[in-house]
């Protein structure tokens, strides 16, 4: 039977805690003991249904309880637990704004962590389809639809229903589905010198002198957004370099519950890394996925490893960043046009990062300007939102935010995550782009 929802415990209002993931445990690999762990967590969803409204995993979940005979956990099959998994996004909203029973409640419930376990326990007892390994080797694709003979023969294609359709068979790509653009002008060549970072003036936690961990979608994909980046951080008096040689963060091989990757891809990035940080640079990515690998579910793979920790405090949004040094004073603010009203949907694997909304805080700092901010997810989440068996789901995800984007009736739309503003704009279906709010920013500054 389901357990009621407990009355609210003496210290209750403590800060959430986020356990290690435990994955070098043999117990975390055992089938049985994750099959245990399973059912005592839906069974908890189950009696609360707090987060149905989040994602495809909970309605999946309770659609299946209330099938079942008994109507109660005990009565879905231990076969169909996978369906629940596969609608799992990993966007940790579920622990960050809606679960009252995740740590320190006694309950003990991370419902993202334990679908990262399932998936991880079946990625290396079955594998994956070679189309979703594909798919998330991000850096591999990009590097070989980024060559400049090669790139207008991919974009041609993508922009190709027959081609689409070919793609829908073969990679399992929904043919209606939006996929990103390549650059043969990679963001290293719009970017092509470093600023030694010798002029740095400090400020609260920024050293003033910032390494861009470039990711893969702004190397490849969304260069411009890069270059915007790098021209508003020197037009504040940041010092900036990007780090040319990384892998990639790792994020679309967790989504897949390839760890091994994920352990290979730090191993790369990580050298890079610490001694950026030792040499006295911040780190900041473009993307709010890369953001939050470094920040959060790396350290939690690798607690103890020093280098990795010395990483996650020097990480920075990108807009956090700008607004430690608005609070010192040495944000310029010297904006020489308005944006009007912008439509701001606030992307998951930013908001869980717990800073508060600080590009809506930095962009409200120009003047003649109102952000609508949308705290909904997009449905997008990496290759979900392009898969044929999950394009649907990913679809019905976005249209509340489509609607609040069409009733704000703004000059601009925007999202810091890329993929999920162009997977919002594919729903609107009004011609209209998404723009990455630094690029807006630059716009403001006139430069």
């Amino acid at each position: 039977m389901s357990q009621a929802p407990s009355a609210p415990r003496e210290g209750s209002l403590e800060a959430p805690t986020r356990h290690p993931l435990d994955w070098q445990r043999a117990e975390f690999w055992d089938p049985a003991a994750l099959e245990r762990e399973l059912e005592r967590v839906f069974d908890l969803c189950h009696g609360c249904r707090r987060c149905v409204s989040l994602c495809q995993a909970f309605p999946t979940l309770f659609d299946l309880v209330d099938a079942s005979e008994t109507m109660e956990v005990d009565g879905v099959a231990k076969s169909d637990y996978a369906k629940v998994v596969e609608q799992c996004y990993l966007c940790d909203l579920c622990y960050q704004t809606k679960c009252p029973y995740i740590p320190p409640h006694p309950w003990n419930i991370d419902f993202p962590h334990l679908m990262l376990r399932a998936k991880a326990v079946a990625f290396r007892k079955h594998g994956a389809p070679l189309s979703a390994k594909l798919l998330s080797n991000t850096r591999t694709v990009g590097r070989l639809a980024s060559i400049p003979v090669v790139v207008e023969a991919v974009n041609r294609a993508n922009r190709n229903a027959t081609a689409r359709g070919l793609v829908e068979k073969t990679l399992g790509v929904h043919r209606d589905a939006r996929v990103p653009t390549y650059h043969s002008r990679t963001a290293d060549k719009r970017v092509p010198h470093d600023d030694d970072g010798t002029d740095a003036t400090p400020a609260g936690p920024t050293r003033g002198r910032v390494a861009v961990f470039v990711t893969c979608y702004g190397r490849y994909n969304q260069p411009q957004m890069v270059e915007d980046l790098v021209a508003v951080y020197r037009h504040n008096g940041i010092a900036v370099k990007l780090i040319r040689r990384n892998q990639c963060c790792g994020m679309p091989k967790l989504e897949l519950g390839d760890l091994d990757s994920v352990d290979r891809y730090k191993r790369d990035n990580l050298p890079a890394l610490a001694d950026a940080v030792r040499a006295g640079w911040d780190i900041v990515a473009p993307i709010p996925s890369c953001v939050l690998m470094f920040r959060q579910e790396i350290p939690l793979m690798y607690p103890d490893d020093a280098e990795v920790q010395a990483v996650k405090a020097a990480i920075f949004d990108p807009f956090e960043y700008l607004m430690h040094r608005h609070q010192a004073g040495l944000l310029n603010t010297g904006f020489k046009q308005g944006l009007g009203k912008v439509a701001w949907q606030a992307a998951c694997h930013q908001r869980v990062q717990n800073i508060g909304p600080k590009t809506r805080q930095v962009l409200e700092l120009v003047p003649d300007t109102e952000v609508v901010a949308i705290e909904r997810c997009s449905g997008h989440d990496g290759t979900y939102g392009v898969k044929k068996a999950t394009y649907g789901f990913a679809r019905k995800i976005a249209k509340p935010v489509e609607t609040r984007v069409k009733q704000a009736q703004a000059q601009h739309f925007t999202s810091d995550c890329v993929m999920a503003g162009a997977h919002i704009a594919h729903g609107l279906g009004d011609g209209r782009e998404a723009e990455h709010p630094i690029s807006l920013l630059r716009k403001a500054y006139g430069i």
